[in-house]
């Protein structure tokens, strides 16, 4: 069974840092990414990166997040720098081979 643990998240201040981290069980994913979710809102695509570590982000966050992987390790990280209070959401990590696969989720909060 594939399980995609997620941690890091928190509270921080606007203009402040946080990374989050996702490792995967099983084999490697060709795709591995991050989407955020706030209430009431369609859950968007943050950052994705695949195993030749091409990337690409939500224009709202480029310049300030940067995702990175280590493929030996199945897991994907996500820095998150220069913080802004919209930046708050559920931050859900993702991986896809053929079926994508979801973490739980772990909140991030930025205070103004």
């Amino acid at each position: 069974q594939v399980q995609l643990v997620e941690s890091g998240g928190g509270l921080v201040q606007a203009g402040g840092s946080l990374r989050l981290s996702c490792a995967a069980s099983g084999s490697i994913f060709s795709i591995m990414g991050y989407y955020r979710q706030v209430p009431g809102k369609q859950r968007e695509l943050v950052a994705a990166i695949r195993t030749d570590g091409n990337t690409n982000y939500a224009d709202s966050v480029k310049g300030r997040f940067t995702i990175s992987r280590d493929n030996a390790k199945n897991t994907v990280y996500l820095q998150m720098n220069s913080l802004k209070p919209e930046d708050t959401a559920v931050y859900y990590c993702w991986a896809r081979r053929v079926a994508a696969y979801w973490g739980q989720g772990t909140q991030v909060t930025v205070s103004s």
